[in-house]
């Protein structure tokens, strides 16, 4: 039978449901915005998109996605298993190594690379210095293409894959494992046709993850010169000054990511499996030697190499040789700035996480839970999007304050939210609030209602039991929220370019400002302060996958 929840009928419970339906719908108001200009008329401009680049559009974020889908998958899958179920040298390494590229941003890893490999790079210098040949004597792959950013995409976005799909390895029941090996299965047999059904929903979980992180970059892409939705609406925006066109644009990625989230929850459904005992002993590990050990060494260093070390020494090297020209009272700014966004919408988005979560605790109905659905929406949608679908209703509530007080008072308020930080923190609330309430959310499911009954019995009303109860008892789950958000914070570029105040730059900002202008070794300092503060959450991840399984 199910514990009852603590009765909400008081004036607190009251209070809560007005409270988190209002959230829900400011929250909502960017998603409804571009909605909107799927059926709102058109413009010249948004003919012209149609005529010329829009099926260019269309077909490199296809492209994109479908490269990186398979990217992801077979390292992610592959790592996850031989973290997972196999035991060979170096493994224990591993296990928190494969996430480290989780702390790299796609941008920052292109510029490396860029630097890198291009003509005048490290590598392709040394290639001519050996050889003798000039320009045009020998091919070497182009890093600023579609492929490329496939592969700069894939190194970064494969942990999504490999965190769910070892998390589900690892809390996988022995007994089916053990009815596979008394059919005659052996490690591939077992891995293909038990061990991968039963992981799927997660591993679908963790490619939409980062599928829709594939639609949502724009440094990479831009950085590439690659023709997709993100780049497109920067274009219409900044380059023909049209809203309406940027929107529109806005709407269709919208549109796009929406299919990937209905795929990801239709895959859940149709797919789901229970253990049936509760052995929970020690997997079997399959011992690996000789050729087999050193292939499995080699798979999981490569991905860890590629997507973290590799890069993160060449931006060090580089921060080595250009610290004493870029670390100056501008540079300790930005470090200020970025601290200051990002602790105050970790802050933010941790609040408003405790309030959705308790209130869906107390009010279990559906209108409380449809609104808390609606409110995480924002982590699906990229950064591109909410900003334009928060820019425009600001700005016209910022027009019409305006409008008023000349009309009535002769006295020109001018744009008291358009263009400030609060705008910011709004997209940043919209964007990762999700992250936070999910964390949150898993928190205090983990808490008996029988806690909430034992201090309702002592007169606790909800926000104490909340405060003085369930707070204390979270405090893991609200720290891994507080440091996710924060560093999602510190990644975010696109959001952040199109809706900072004017003479305000963050690290990630001034790093794409710099690469842009081909200043790829000044541009290492600011990367580098990135990718530090991603390095902490990731470790602290890596540890609580580590002590998933039962027993």
């Amino acid at each position: 039978m199910r514990a009852r929840l603590p009765d909400s009928r008081g004036i607190s419970g009251r209070l809560w449901q007005p409270g988190i339906l209002l959230l829900a719908l400011l929250l909502s108001i960017p998603v409804l915005t571009i909605t909107g200009f799927l059926f709102g008329p058109s413009s010249e401009n948004w003919q012209h998109l149609k005529d010329t680049v829009l099926s260019e559009y269309l077909g490199n974020s296809a492209l994109l996605a479908m490269g990186v889908a398979t990217g992801t998958l077979l390292i992610g899958v592959s790592t996850a298993w031989l973290t997972a179920m196999c035991r060979f040298p170096g493994k224990k390494l591993f296990t928190w190594m494969l996430l480290l590229p989780l702390a790299m941003p796609a941008y920052i890893i292109a510029y490396t690379y860029t630097g890198m490999f291009d003509f005048a790079g490290p590598v392709q210098t040394w290639v001519r210095e050996l050889t003798g040949w000039g320009y045009g004597d020998y091919y070497f792959p182009e890093v600023r293409s579609l492929g490329g950013a496939i592969i700069m995409l894939s190194l970064v976005l494969y942990p999504y894959v490999y965190l769910l799909a070892r998390a589900a390895f690892l809390e996988q029941s022995i007994c089916v494992l053990e009815v596979s090996r008394t059919l005659g299965c052996g490690a591939w047999c077992s891995f293909f046709r038990v061990a991968l059904p039963l992981a799927r929903p997660a591993i679908v979980a963790g490619l939409s993850l980062a599928l829709m992180e594939t639609l949502a970059d724009y440094g990479t892409v831009s950085y590439f010169g690659v023709g997709v939705f993100t780049t497109g609406i920067f274009r219409t925006w900044f380059g023909m000054g049209d809203s309406v066109a940027a929107a529109k644009l806005a709407s269709l990625l919208l549109l796009f990511v929406f299919v990937l989230v209905v795929m990801e929850r239709i895959s859940r459904r149709q797919a789901r499996y229970h253990h049936t005992s509760n052995k929970y002993s020690r997997l079997p590990e399959y011992r690996l030697s000789g050729y087999k050990a050193l292939l499995a060494f080699l798979a999981c260093a490569a991905p860890a190499i590629l997507g973290f070390f590799l890069p993160a020494a060449q931006l060090t090297s580089w921060a080595l040789q250009t610290w004493e020209e870029m670390i100056d009272a501008s540079f300790v700014t930005l470090t200020l700035n970025t601290l200051l966004l990002g602790l105050s919408a970790t802050l933010l988005a941790a609040f408003l996480a405790l309030f959705l979560a308790y209130g869906k605790r107390m009010l279990a109905t559906r209108p409380i839970s449809v609104a808390i659905r609606i409110a995480a929406l924002g982590y699906a949608v990229p950064g591109a999007v909410i900003a334009i679908g928060v820019i425009i209703p600001f700005a016209w509530l910022d027009n019409s304050i305006d409008s008023f007080f000349r009309g009535h008072f002769n006295f020109s308020t001018g744009l008291l939210l358009s263009g400030t930080l609060f705008t910011l923190l709004f997209a940043y609330i919209v964007r990762f609030l999700a992250v936070s309430l999910q964390t949150v959310e898993s928190g205090l499911g983990k808490i008996k209602p029988s806690m909430d009954d034992a201090a309702r019995s002592l007169g606790y009303r909800p926000r104490e039991i909340l405060f003085k109860v369930h707070l204390p008892l979270m405090k893991a789950s609200v720290l891994t929220a507080l440091l996710i958000v924060f560093v999602d914070v510190m990644k975010e570029l696109p959001a952040t370019l199109i809706l900072r105040p004017f003479n305000f730059n963050t690290l990630a900002v001034r790093a794409f400002e710099l690469a842009s202008d081909e200043r790829l070794a000044d541009a290492s300092t600011a990367a580098l302060m990135i990718v530090a503060a991603g390095i902490l959450p990731v470790l602290y991840l890596s540890k609580s996958i580590s002590q998933s399984r039962v027993g």
